[in-house]
């Protein structure tokens, strides 16, 4: 009983955790994937320049 108490807590923590970053990457990718389709229009031909 005790081996799965432990076994459940281990999980729960990495399972946290990676849910955890992910939340705090989401606005980060956003804005990278912003900044890349900006750089996409300035770099195409005929763009903003």
């Amino acid at each position: 009983m005790e081996e799965l108490l432990r076994s459940a807590l281990q999980n729960g923590f990495s399972i946290a955790v990676a849910a955890f970053l992910l939340v705090r990457m989401e606005s980060r990718l956003e804005a990278l994937t912003l900044a890349i389709n900006d750089l996409r229009s300035v770099l195409r031909p005929g763009g903003n320049s």
